[in-house]
């Protein structure tokens, strides 16, 4: 895999949008105040700096290893992500993309640097010539971001948010946090905890943990269970409607269940089952059970890609928009979603589930797969089938819940190589994943490309073969389809996703 020439900033570009307070850069770019030592996003209410005073970087990361601060008063380590580094497939941004997954606190550097199938220096020399952080640093934000959502937003003892954060010890929590903050974590703490805030890990856990409050005396990460409500950022606009009608026409009995504007589900986690409780009303806030806290910054991290969190709405809008076809839609629904998924493989399974078939049909499908092969819970809903399981089944047992000789042989295959390692989430290697998908007997070209969406988070992923899609272009070949498509680049995902849900909204009454 090689890596892409390191991204260049336009400094006079930065610091105009610094002197307009332009929101459109928040997210994208970040401001390092020499004489200060904070770091902003360029709508910063503050004075404007002086133009040589301004240092430029493209992540929260990169600007504290360069020795910035959080500022205090636009707090720009509270940004939802940015789909920028999804963009691409290359060395540095499929390393982001895994460090935000966990691969760090999984694994190591050296970890991670097998994944992508380099050195461990090739590594760290590609993110710091391109991110300005190595992938220590990098992992190291993204804790200190956890901790200081459940600083902020619990009355947890502190011991318990730095383990649950993924931090060692309390001592390098707060080291990070002085570093990442220039404060302590009791500093930043609110005088009134959140509403509805937990009032420790095991105060009202539903899945079998300590029935007591935290008590702050540093048990072992994983310890005990939680209950806890937070909310994850979220750019504006989001359009909820649009992402609730996608999921609760999916949602499937025994596995999911829709209430209003809340969507409740079991994901999967190293302690154990993890209820999950999504509500998506504009803001976004989640429930969530666990039975060990260190599951939270991977939880946390498989929720925004679900609701597609980190999505850049007035960018793709704006791209998206200027297209005469698709200028109605972005209007009617501006800020759609491209929702993702909480388990790339469930979703690879529930694709080859639904290929050829209604969005009704696939449901039955895939109900009589967990009924047939899930696994029950304490929260009265069923985990997933394992692509293990489903693998043992073998195809003649899976073709008894209704499927063809070819389509069960074709889930067969699909689960031994899910089984055997595939990766097919945000930090994939896409070519691989798309390679080793369409050597499958019965994976096509839709179904790669749906996967690729979906589970792997590829913006410009476009199943040109989609029925639907052809259709809402005016009956276009899929080769035609795809030539249509080529203005989108590189939000193409965004451009299928309104045409199906302006499909949608048309057949519903």
């Amino acid at each position: 895999m090689t890596a892409s020439p390191a991204p260049t900033i336009d400094s006079d570009v930065a610091y105009r949008a610094v002197m307009g307070r332009d929101p459109r850069f928040d997210g994208r770019l970040f401001v390092g105040v020499l004489s200060t030592g904070i770091y902003c996003r360029p709508s910063c209410p503050s004075r404007t700096p002086k133009r040589e005073n301004c240092q430029f970087h493209l992540t929260a990361a990169g600007c504290v290893a360069a020795g910035f601060r959080a500022c205090r008063r636009c707090r720009p380590d509270a940004l939802p992500g940015s789909r920028d580094w999804d963009v691409d497939a290359d060395l540095a941004h499929r390393a982001l993309r895994l460090i935000g997954d966990g691969a760090v606190d999984d694994a190591g550097v050296a970890g991670l640097a097998r994944r992508v199938n380099v050195s461990a220096r090739h590594l760290h020399r590609v993110l710091v010539a391109q991110v300005g952080a190595s992938p220590v640093q990098i992992a190291r934000t993204r804790r200190a971001q956890v901790a200081r959502m459940l600083v902020e937003q619990t009355s947890w003892p502190m011991s318990d948010v730095a383990f649950a954060a993924g931090f060692a010890s309390v001592r390098q929590f707060n080291d990070v946090f002085r570093a990442e903050y220039g404060a302590t974590p009791t500093a930043l703490r609110p005088q009134q905890p959140m509403r509805g805030a937990s009032t420790g890990p095991g105060a009202s856990t539903s899945s079998g943990g300590s029935t007591g409050p935290g008590s702050g005396s540093g048990l072992p990460r994983g310890d005990r269970g939680a209950t806890l409500t937070v909310r994850l950022r979220t750019a504006q606009p989001m359009h909820a409607e649009a992402y609730l009608r996608h999921v609760t026409a999916r949602a499937v009995p025994g596995l999911e269940a829709v209430d209003g504007a809340t969507v409740r589900r079991v994901v999967p986690g190293r302690g154990g089952p993890i209820l999950v409780e999504l509500t998506v009303d504009g803001q976004v806030t989640a429930r969530l059970s666990m039975t060990a806290i260190d599951d939270l910054p991977r939880v946390v991290g498989r929720l925004r890609h679900w609701a597609d969190l980190d999505a850049d709405p007035v960018r793709v809008d704006a791209v998206l928009g200027a297209d005469p076809l698709l200028a109605p839609m972005v209007a009617a629904r501006p800020g759609l979603r491209v929702p993702g998924t909480a388990d790339p493989a469930e979703l690879a399974i529930r694709t080859v589930l639904g290929q050829q078939v209604s969005v009704a049909a696939a449901r039955t499908l895939t109900a009589r797969l967990v009924a047939t092969f899930g696994e029950p819970t304490v929260f009265g809903l069923s985990q997933f089938p394992t692509p293990d399981r489903l693998a043992a089944a073998g195809p003649d047992v899976l073709a008894r819940i209704g499927l063809t000789t070819a389509r069960a042989a074709t889930l067969a295959r699909l689960a031994e190589v899910l089984a055997a390692g595939l990766d097919l989430g945000p930090g994939a290697d896409r070519d691989l994943a798309r390679a080793t998908l369409g050597s499958i007997p019965g994976v096509g070209p839709w179904t790669v490309e749906y996967v690729a969406l979906r589970a792997m988070g590829d913006p410009d992923a476009f199943p040109s073969h989609d029925l639907v899609l052809r259709q809402a272009l005016g009956g276009l070949s899929a080769a035609e389809a795809g030539r249509r498509a080529e203005a989108w680049r590189p939000w193409r995902g965004y451009a299928a996703q309104h045409l199906w849900t302006s499909r949608t909204w048309m057949e519903t009454p």
